[in-house]
């Protein structure tokens, strides 16, 4: 199984992102996806996550409203519209599979992990 994320970069405070990731070796459509991040000398912290229709999502307080998270099953793709970013949501940006159909927020619940995208949103 590979996950594949992109769309990170340098944006400026108030600026916009989306960042997308492509899974491959699994059947996409039966699992549901997070995101996670983590900035440097931080824990990895949920950010949002969608069910496996795309019918249920759940999102960290600190990304309500700014963040978007969406899935194209044709497409094997899990993305994360993120607007209004902030200084603070600078971080490597991690995609990850869940082991079942819900939205999860807990780490040990995704067992396949991206190799990360940076965001870096300048002040």
């Amino acid at each position: 199984v590979q996950l594949q994320a992109s769309g990170g970069g340098l944006v400026q405070a108030g600026g916009s992102l989306r960042l997308s990731c492509a899974v491959s070796g699994r059947t996409f459509s039966r699992y549901g996806m997070g995101w996670f991040r983590q900035a440097p000398g931080k824990e990895r912290e949920f950010v949002a996550a969608i069910s496996w229709s795309g019918g249920s999502t759940n999102y960290a307080d600190f990304v309500k409203v700014r963040f978007t998270i969406s899935r194209d099953n044709a497409k094997n793709t899990v993305y994360l519209q993120m607007n209004s970013l902030k200084p603070e949501d600078t971080a490597v940006y991690y995609c990850a599979s869940s082991r079942g159909v819900g939205p999860s927020r807990i780490i040990y619940e995704h067992d396949y992990w991206g190799q990360g995208t940076q965001v870096t949103v300048s002040s």
